[in-house]
């Protein structure tokens, strides 16, 4: 019998989402689009839909701790994601994991707000975040709601971006991936990206009249996904932004909602 081939794996560490758009049902999806093992540690259960959340239970952080030292046990992730994970004493555990010891690189989605409007991490957790994950990260991947909440300012055009990502790294020494789907009176959808070195400007064509639920715990697992398959950084940030391009162009009807195509390149 001859051996089966070896797979990479890649974890993430995320709210559910029980309509399978976002957080660990979308991760995972993600992950298998791209050949990698998913693993994951699910930090809050959600009872929501692309619409709305409507309830949502954090998990205790000593499981969330176990979760993940359980998945490293074995598996050895070679690229890891945060999404939600709304308190602080959660936000411990996961930078406490990740600050001992060499790990694989970490991607932060530091999802603050849902896109229905539903706050997903508590005021409290902020300051923690700041000071204990982010130094942990190769990557951050903020909104611009995300980077008002994390610098205090509001990057309201593509200049103020580029100073966004300048200011994650100086303060953070992160990489930071400022995402400006939300950028007003713009065309297209303008991501830039800062690593010290690279300054990539990633654009795509507005997708009118389709849902974005879930785009942003897409994107950061594409990029872990491919961080995982051993691409370097500013090529994987540029390879999973075509992946979700892609996935919203290409989205499928599910019920009344369109929901995003994780598998067209199948």
């Amino acid at each position: 019998m001859t051996r089966p081939k070896q797979q990479p794996a890649a974890l993430t560490i995320a709210g559910s989402d029980s309509g399978g758009g976002a957080g660990v049902p979308a991760d995972l999806k993600t992950f298998a689009a791209l050949g990698v093992h998913g693993t994951g540690a699910i930090t809050c259960l959600t009872a929501q839909n692309p619409r709305r959340v409507l309830a949502f239970q954090a998990a205790r952080p000593e499981i969330v701790r176990q979760q993940i030292e359980a998945v490293f046990e074995e598996f050895q992730p070679r690229a890891v994601k945060t999404g939600m994970l709304f308190s602080a004493e959660i936000i411990r555990v996961a930078a406490g994991f990740f600050r001992n010891g060499k790990r694989a690189p970490l991607i932060v989605d530091p999802v603050g707000v849902a896109t229905s409007g539903a706050r997903l991490l508590k005021p409290s957790a902020v300051k923690i975040l700041k000071d204990q994950l982010l130094p942990c990260a190769a990557l951050v991947t903020p909104n611009l709601d995300e980077v008002e909440l994390l610098l205090g300012w509001r990057a309201d055009t593509e200049e103020k971006m580029r100073r966004a990502a300048r200011e994650f790294h100086e303060r953070w020494g992160c990489a930071a991936l400022i995402k400006g789907g939300h950028l007003p009176r713009v065309k297209t959808a303008p991501d830039i990206f800062y690593d010290g070195r690279t300054e990539l400007l990633l654009t795509a064509p507005f997708a009118r009249g389709l849902s974005t639920h879930g785009t942003g715990c897409t994107y950061s697992a594409a990029i872990t996904g491919f961080l995982a398959l051993d691409y370097d950084l500013p090529h994987a940030v540029q390879q999973a932004k075509e992946y979700i391009t892609q996935a919203i162009h290409q989205s499928r009807a599910v019920g009344r909602h369109t929901v995003l195509n994780h598998f067209w390149r199948k």
